[in-house]
């Protein structure tokens, strides 16, 4: 869990596609937000529990900026496990990060000499939950959903709780419309989500990837399959490559997998039926000795 954690937060720590992330689920696809405006935001805070000071980190958090003026802090969790007290975590991120803002405030001298505070512009903060898993989120997306205990409060003192709501979105449960929304390199990892949902073909178009390590590594991950990280080992470093080519190699190698199975499995009933020796089909099997006897074990 630990990589695929590692893996998405590589991946979408690149501007293009953290903006394009945000263009397509807060502006339905239209290029507002862009590269070139995003700086990285601080990841970590602390906070004190039982007398020790502890951390806790977002996954990616960026501020947009326009020119001077800084609009907003964008941040984005993943979430592979759907997590009923999500409310409360992403309160904990987010009063992390207005906290920071009046930490950032400086003491400044006048020209009369006296000191005094300089209070910054304050922004808001925003976060988006990308949900990776197959089933919708169905838990709590609100502080007031969390709370069994509503129905004991007296009614006079309801009104003075206030509600704080989370935005999560369930990747696999886009449409294929929502998926051609996006620009950037995340449109195959969601693509792919979504046809693992529906059991579709998963067919990539053959457009080349701008960040192959990343989303090669992270296809590896939420798909099983370590063919994924053989076949970008097989290419070049600055190589450019489009998801198509890597499924037809990995298709390809497939094949030739399944054809080195079959011969070996021959090989092994061979030496069974006592029509061959050991070394024969070690030999034949391009094998030591060793490795054909586990085989057979």
């Amino acid at each position: 869990m630990a990589e695929k954690d590692i893996a998405e937060k590589i991946l979408e720590s690149y501007n293009d596609v953290f903006a394009d992330i945000i263009n397509v689920f807060v502006f339905n696809g239209r290029q507002v937000v862009k590269s070139e405006s995003l700086r990285d935001a601080l990841l970590t805070s602390q906070y004190k529990m039982d007398g020790k000071l502890r951390e806790q980190e977002r996954d990616v958090a960026k501020f947009w900026d326009n020119k001077n003026i800084r609009l907003v802090m964008l941040g984005l969790e993943n979430q592979s496990i759907i997590d009923k007290d999500m409310p409360l975590r992403v309160m904990g991120y987010d009063g992390a990060a207005y906290r920071n803002q009046l930490n950032m405030d400086e003491e400044v001298e006048s020209k009369n000499g006296k000191k005094y505070r300089k209070r910054n512009p304050r922004y808001p903060v925003i976060t988006l939950v990308l949900h990776f898993g197959m089933k919708k989120w169905k838990k709590p997306i609100s502080l007031l959903d969390i709370f069994s205990n509503m129905a004991d409060i007296p009614v006079e003192m309801r009104s003075l709780i206030h509600d704080y709501s989370i935005n999560v979105f369930d990747i696999a449960h886009l449409s294929m419309e929502q998926v051609k929304l996006f620009k950037s390199d995340f449109k195959y990892v969601a693509e792919y989500l979504v046809c693992k949902r529906l059991h579709a073909d998963y067919k990539p178009d053959a457009e080349l990837l701008k960040h192959k390590d990343e989303v090669l590594k992270l296809m590896k991950i939420i798909s099983g399959d370590n063919r994924y990280e053989e076949v970008l080992q097989s290419f070049s470093g600055e190589e450019r490559i489009s998801m198509c080519e890597v499924l037809d190699k990995i298709e390809k190698k497939g094949i030739q997998q399944g054809f080195q199975q079959g011969s070996q499995k021959i090989l092994v009933d061979l030496v069974k039926d006592n029509l061959i020796s050991i070394s024969e089909a070690a030999k034949r099997a391009n094998m030591s000795l060793e490795e054909f006897s586990m085989l057979l074990k």
